[in-house]
Order: C-alpha cells, then structure tokens, then sequence
C-alpha cells in the first residue's frame, strides 16, 4: 500500500506539470539567466586569485595569467585595478541575472499555481454530489489554497535551484580540481555524506508533514464553521466555548508543524558544520603545501571559495529536497481530488427535454452503493406532464433522495429514472439540469444584488421577467421595501434577509429559468401560512405546463395537490390525492392528526 501511495505521487507531479503551459517562456529563461549568473560566479574567485598571486604578490605563475598581456602584468597598480575592475563588472552582471531569473521564476511560479488553481476547481465543480461527500469543504479550501502555494513555491524554487546547484557544484568543482586535484578529494568525501544525511531526513520527515496538514484541515473546518454560524455562537453565549476549540486546533497545528520541521533545521547547521570542517582542513594542510612552494596564496584563497561554492550547492540542492518533502503531501492531497472520478458524466449531444414527464421504473438507491444499504428500494411510479405532486414522509425516509435522481445529482443503483419519455442519462448534463428547476433545503444565496442572485436562473432575464418570477414567489413586495429594491446588496450567503424572505428569493431563481420540472424541497418551511398559500396558488395559475414536486413537512401545504406520494422506509407506502389518502393510508392519517391536534383540540373546547 505504502509503495502504490509513493507511486501515485510521484505519478502526480508529472500530471501537474502540464500547467506550466503558457508560461513555458519564463520557465526556460529562468535557467538559462541561471548559468550565466552561475559562469560569472565562478569566474569570481579565478580573477581574486589572478589580483593576489599576480597583484599583489607578483608571482611568476598565477591563474588567468594566459589571458593578460605582459605589459599590463608588469604594471602592479594598472593590473590590481583593471582586474579587480573586472570583477566588479562580473560582479554586477552576476546580480543581473540573478534579478532577472528571480522575477522569471516568480512569473512561471504564479502563474503555474493559477492553472493549477484552475485545473482544481474545474475538477470540483464536475463533481456529482457523492464526489463532493467523499471529501469536506475545508479540506476542498485548503487543497485549492494552502497545498497550491506549497507547490509553487516548489516550481519556482526549483527551476532556479536545480539548475544553479548542479551547474555551481560541477563548475567549482572542476576548477577546484584543476588548481589542486589532492586538497579537492576533501569536498568530494563531504557531498556524499551531506547528501546521505538529506535523505534520511526527507524519508522520516514526509509523514510528519501529511500529518500536518490533516491538522490544518481540522483549524480550518473550525475557523469556516465559527464563522458561517457566528450568529449560532452568539445567540448561544458560546464565545468561549468557540475559542478554546480553536485554540486546541491551533496547538494542534503548531505541534505538528513543529515536529514536522524540527528534523530539517538540522540541515543548516550539518551544512555549516561540513562546510567549516572542510575549510579548516583546507586551511591546514593547504597552508603547509602555500609554505613549501607547492600552492599559491590566491589558488588557496580560491580554492577555499570553490569549496564553499560545492557544498552551498549541495545545502541548495537540501533546501529544495526540503520542499519537496513537504510538498509531496500537499501533491498527493490535490492529486486525489484530480483523480477523483466522476461517477456521473452525461453524453455530449443536443437532446432536449421536450415536457415534464417522469417516470420510475423499479428503482434501488443507496448513497454507498450498497445493496445491503438501501435508501430507496423498489420506487416505480408516473408522474404526467404538468402535475402537482406532494411527497411527505418522516425524516429520513428518502423524499430528497427521491427528488435528487431527477437531475441526476446521484445516479440510481438499480432501475431508471425517465424524463419526457427518456432515461434521464440520456441528456447531456447540462440540457437535464437546464430543464429541472430545484429548490434545495438549504437555501444559498451569494454576495451581490438581489438582482444579480436571481439572473442565476436565467442570465439574460429583462427586470420585467425578474419582476414576474418575484411576483409569484411573494417577493416582490419586500424586495421594494429596501431602498435599492432589486439593487440591494445581500452580504455574504444573503445575511441582510431573514430565512422566509431566503427561500423565497430563491424560489424566484428557480422559477426565472422557465423549467420543465420544478422542485421544492421543504422550501417554504420558513414562510407564513398565508404566504405559502399565495405561492401554491400562483404556481397553479402560472405553471400549468410545469411538473410541480413539492416536500412538505406541513399537509396543508400539500393537500390541493394533484397526487401525494407517501413515503415510509424508503419505499412508496401509497399515492393518491388528499381525500383517498385520509380514507386508506394510515401513514399519511397519523402526520394529518398529529399536525391538526392542536387545532381539533380547540375545535372541540369550543364546542
């Protein structure tokens, strides 16, 4: 399993690179800016050499020696000057280039994260409803946000570091053996064990970082829910309470994060500790050989540079290999939701639904998939074109779970569910959904005007056709209570109105998309009697040609229905219209006494 978990991420990163399209430019110039920075780098310590040994100290033999005339040699001063001028100017255009890769990898990095960014949502938003079950919302958020940014900053620290490591350790290596190959074995015995260490450290480091980040997932659910029910908390005194969670949470994360990382800040210090140990080596035995003749005082100078160079490479090279850990967890984490697989994928073509017929033929649902775990077994019904139908049922018994077939927000285990005469997996996705109006239990509403909430429907909706589908929800009137009217802005998930005031807005949308079938799940439990009669006798005036499917936890709701299905169990208990159900159902009789109690009790006190 282990090994099939290791294989999957690595798999990933090569499916992630695709989104560096369209930035493919500052990806390649990045390395290319690199190894001119790097070649001038390097450069450096010969040319600091050729001022000590041929300046300053005016040996007969010196590195570079070949590529300066004698006349200039012969001058100290002019020499020490022109050359040291050189190395100002390499200096100089070293830094150059290495602002110019920076900003290229910036560029590369970001915009590498915005197609990935991309790449998720799109994923998610073609999720069915048990895609988006199998995963939180938070842990959605923080794979779109936190787990991207891990990746770039990898990106753009990669393409820069892996090119600038490799080239820098080669170069100063092999100039490091061309001025003395015995004093070079030093840095050569270092790497192999410096790049020994890194690889332990990564492998007992990556499963501290997975943790982490599951850590970050649980601040993050508390910090989302704290913040969508802050009105909850308040109407609770539960402040406190709130607190302490998240600040549990909090330790939580600090913890992890501390033990994740506490490995890797052992990396600096073991790369200073080698990088120091080879330098006073170099300087011991170098010394000796800078006392007999055999070794130049800037070859030892520039030999202590070019050691420098090989193992701050190789600590580069860790930097990155630290990154990496870290994000290897973050990549298999988006990697699951890209590989995640839709289960529900409609064909491509331009059938469109010609009326509100639907019918079910013997149809098993389980939100599992498990025929040991049923939520709707044996559903076979007709419903024509038109109609009003009510569904009632307790909680749990499978009214949403019925109604959410239709749209093929889940797919049916067994059977079919057809619409205007064919199989609902017929359509392509979008021509089903186009012709199915749904109103869920939980009413969302999003940040902006009234008005551009309700062209949610239908985009291209005249004020004249907003004001009519308004009208019939019963909104109209407290929409124009507002001083902007339809240009009110609503706040985030519509906190500006009250829930009755929600559904019905939301009532409105659905209606504004002229649909074939119209569904109502429990979607005026918030409104008035007097309201909700208003709007069932709207719909039954305006929407003959529509299919009305109405959950209602209130019988009176549903009562001047064409046909109430009843639902116990998960099974269609009976159907038929409100007086058949009173003589023969004793389901739909039990919730019409228990909701008529009170009223019958009174009925009788006064008689």
């Amino acid at each position: 399993m282990e090994k099939d978990a290791n294989q999957h991420k690595n798999m990933g990163f090569k499916r992630i690179l695709p989104c560096a399209k369209g930035y493919l430019i500052p990806t390649f110039l990045t390395p290319l800016f690199i190894v001119f920075e790097v070649l001038l780098e390097v450069l450096i310590p010969m040319l600091m050499a050729a001022i000590v040994d041929g300046g300053l100290y005016r040996a007969d033999d010196f590195l570079l020696k070949e590529f300066f005339s004698p006349e200039l040699i012969a001058d100290q001063k002019r020499f020490v000057i022109v050359v040291g001028g050189i190395m100002i100017v390499a200096a100089l255009c070293s830094l150059a280039f290495g602002m110019l890769a920076a900003r290229t990898a910036a560029v590369a990095g970001m915009g590498f994260a915005k197609n990935l960014r991309k790449l998720i949502f799109e994923k998610i938003q073609s999720f069915s409803f048990r895609n988006t079950d199998r995963f939180s919302t938070p842990s959605l958020v923080m794979r779109s946000t936190a787990d991207v940014n891990n990746l770039q900053n990898l990106y753009q620290t990669a393409i820069r570091m892996f090119v600038r490591s490799p080239v820098m350790m080669i170069l100063a290596a092999v100039m490091a053996l061309r001025i003395n190959a015995q004093l070079s074995v030093i840095f050569i015995v270092a790497v192999p064990i410096l790049l020994a260490i890194l690889i332990v450290i990564g492998k007992i480091g990556r499963p501290r970082f997975t943790a982490a980040l599951k850590k970050y997932d649980k601040l993050n659910a508390s910090v989302q829910e704290n913040l969508t029910g802050v009105r909850v908390v308040k109407a609770f005194v539960r402040e406190d309470y709130e607190k302490e969670k998240f600040a549990a949470a909090a330790n939580e994360v600090e913890k992890a994060q501390v033990f994740a990382s506490r490995l890797f800040t052992l990396i600096g210090p073991i790369q200073m500790g080698i990088m120091w140990t080879c330098a006073i080596i170099l300087l011991l035995l170098g010394g000796k050989q800078v006392i007999y003749g055999s070794l130049q005082k800037g070859e030892l100078v520039s030999l202590l540079s070019y050691t420098n160079q090989v193992v701050s490479s190789l600590g580069m090279i860790g930097m990155v290999f630290t990154m990496l850990t870290m994000t290897r967890a973050s990549v298999g984490r988006i990697n699951e939701v890209l590989d995640e697989e839709i289960d529900i994928i409609g064909p491509e073509n331009d059938l469109k639904v010609e009326n509100g017929d639907i019918e079910f033929r013997n149809v098993d649902f389980s939100y599992t998939n498990s025929e040991d775990n049923l939520n709707l077994h044996d559903i076979s019904l007709h419903i024509r074109s038109g109609e009003t139908i009510g569904i009632v049922g307790g909680t749990g018994e499978g009214k949403s779970s019925f109604v959410q077939l239709i749209p093929r927000f889940y797919d049916v285990l067994h059977g079919e569910v057809l619409l205007a005469g064919r199989n609902v997996k017929d359509y392509s996705l979008y021509e089903l959904r186009e012709s199915v109006s749904m109103v869920l239990q939980k009413n969302m509403l999003f940040s902006g005007t009234i008005r551009d909430n309700l062209r949610w429907g239908d985009p291209n909706a005249s004020d004249a056709e907003i004001e009519e589908a308004c009208r019939l929800a019963c909104a109209h009137d407290f929409i124009m209570s507002f001083p902007k009217g339809y240009d009110t802005d609503l706040g985030q998930g519509g906190v500006n109105v009250s829930g009755g005031q929600k559904q019905r807005l939301c009532i409105a949308r659905a209606l504004l998309k002229k649909p074939k079938v119209l569904i109502l799940d429990d979607s005026t439990s918030a409104v008035d009697s007097k309201t909700d009669e208003s709007i069932r006798r709207a719909f039954r005036e305006s929407l003959k040609g529509t299919t009305k499917l109405i959950i209602a936890q209130r019988i009176s709701s549903i009562q001047d229905a064409d046909r109430i299905i009843v639902l116990d169990k998960g099974t269609v208990s009976d159907i038929g219209t409100h007086e058949e159900l009173m003589k023969r159902s004793e389901i739909y009789q039990e919730v019409y006494r228990s909701q008529n109690k009170s009223s019958a009790n009174k009925e009788g006190g006064v008689r």
